[in-house]
């Protein structure tokens, strides 16, 4: 239904420019019309003036009695008068006391008490007369003549305006908006055009306009846009590098730190650094108990293992930092796509993570078939990792993690998928989920919030978005990513 509240906008005001002088214009014509057809009255009314006295001439003797109509002898002007305006004119010849002696009965009027001549209008059979009465002397004695004339322009001035003023300019304004409506939408086109493009561009999108393929009047409104953009897409640029050389640069000494402690680790579970650990505390701890040695070495020994996870969660948090700054859609746009085998991929990611899988005690599974995308084998690696890591690592002992690729059986569309039969994700939580550096309330494992995160970032990458469900049976979790036909 939309044509866009900007060119609804536009177009109420265009109409409303337009349409109220045409309606001022209307006026004015109207007023115009009217001042018109007072004039051609004023004509009229002197016309009937000047003949009043040729039809009063018109008498020329008395009746043989009082009650006997007088003779006339219609003065041609008169008579050429009442010819022309057959039916819509009338004339009366009456005595003093009202009574038409000759002529249309209908005028009968009280004799004016003066011999100025009196105007006044009267309704008869449909039609509104100017009617001129006067008290004059004539042949027969003085009688009252009367002329009445109903082509007067102020008498039919009201049907006049309607037919003649009201009428065209109504039509005019109606056809007026139909074509002040399509003008502007013609005319608006290149810049609704701009609105959807600038409307449906994707967030991450922001390349200049064509300034060219602008309108000339909204070209100023374009490089404004295109220095936004630019200002916008720098201060991104600055934070995505911010990002990625911060993890680089912390990539080498966590590296370093977490095999330190590794080593560390290692040697504190065999007996000869057992022995020296115990010798060195004793050397220390003169006054301590001998019987408490071996707790405070077992204690010492817990704080390098917690010491060692922390190396190891520090050192995967900033290779998720690195990959999701790599992974952002803007600074892949004009990298070219290859075809990925997804299946091969998944036997890859399948092997890499059986160690893991296997110390838990989890059954990984792998369903695949033979599958090729268009995309980034790197950034598809990385997904199916961060996926992988955080089924097995929410999926309590002896569960059962799938990894399954193929096409879909509706429309046959690619896609890749890791099922869990875990906790699951709460319906309410599963479009949060996929934000940065958000966790699950209560959830038991120790992470940044950044494995799905990251996930759905490449999977916008590819034209895409990932699905989180439920796993089979509605228990654990599934999360899906759909490649485009």
């Amino acid at each position: 239904m939309q044509t866009s509240a900007m060119s609804a906008g536009l177009q109420r005001r265009l109409l409303l420019l337009l349409l109220i002088p045409l309606g001022l214009l209307a006026g004015l014509n109207t007023w115009f019309d009217y001042r018109a057809a007072d004039n051609a009255a004023l004509l009229q009314d002197r016309q009937l003036l000047e003949l009043v006295p040729l039809l009063a001439d018109s008498v020329v003797a008395k009746g043989h009695t009082a009650d006997d109509a007088p003779v006339m002898l219609m003065a041609p002007v008169v008579a050429e008068f009442l010819k022309d305006r057959a039916g819509v004119s009338a004339y009366a010849i009456a005595d003093l006391a009202g009574r038409v002696l000759v002529g249309d009965v209908w005028l009968s009027t009280i004799a004016p008490t003066t011999r100025e001549p009196k105007f006044h209008s009267e309704e008869a059979g449909g039609v509104t007369y100017r009617i001129v009465s006067q008290r004059v002397h004539t042949a027969a004695g003085d009688l009252v003549v009367l002329l009445a004339d109903g082509s007067d322009p102020r008498q039919q001035w009201a049907k006049l305006v309607l037919l003649r003023v009201l009428l065209p300019n109504a039509v005019l304004m109606l056809g007026a908006v139909f074509g002040v409506s399509w003008a502007v939408r013609r005319a608006l086109r290149p810049l609704l055009e701009l609105k959807e493009a600038v409307e449906h561009r994707s967030p991450r999108d922001l390349s200049a306009i064509d300034v060219q393929a602008s309108p000339e009047e909204v070209r100023p409104l374009v490089q404004s846009l295109n220095r936004l953009f630019e200002l916008v897409n720098a201060q991104a640029e600055s934070q995505r590098r911010f990002v990625a050389d911060a993890a680089h640069q912390l990539r080498t000494p966590l590296a370093g730190l977490q095999a330190q402690v590794e080593a560390w680790a290692q040697a504190v579970k065999t007996p000869a650094a057992a022995n020296a650990w115990r010798e060195k505390y004793e050397r220390n701890t003169r006054s301590v108990p001998a019987g408490q040695a071996p707790l405070a070495i077992n204690i010492e020994a817990t704080q390098i293992n917690h010491l060692r996870d922390a190396a190891r969660r520090t050192s995967q948090l900033a290779n998720q930092l690195l990959a999701l700054s790599r992974a952002d859609a803007r600074a892949l746009d004009a990298q070219p796509l290859q075809r990925v085998d997804l299946k091969e991929l998944c036997e890859t990611l399948l092997e890499m993570h059986l160690d893991a899988a296997s110390t838990k005690r989890i059954d990984l599974g792998l369903e695949a078939q033979a599958v090729h995308v268009s995309g980034h084998e790197w950034l598809l690696r990385e997904l199916l990792c961060n996926l992988l890591d955080n089924a097995l690592k929410y999926t309590p002992q002896g569960g059962t993690v799938t990894l399954r690729c193929g096409c879909t059986g509706v429309d046959g569309a690619p896609f890749l998928e890791v099922e869990d039969d875990g906790p699951g994700v709460p319906v309410a939580e599963r479009v949060r989920v996929l934000a940065r550096f958000y966790r699950v309330p209560g959830t038991g494992s120790e992470g940044s919030g950044l494995g799905l995160a990251i996930a759905d970032e490449i999977a916008r990458v590819h034209r895409s978005q990932l699905r989180v469900d439920s796993g089979a049976a509605g228990r654990g979790t599934r999360v899906t990513l759909r490649f485009p036909v």
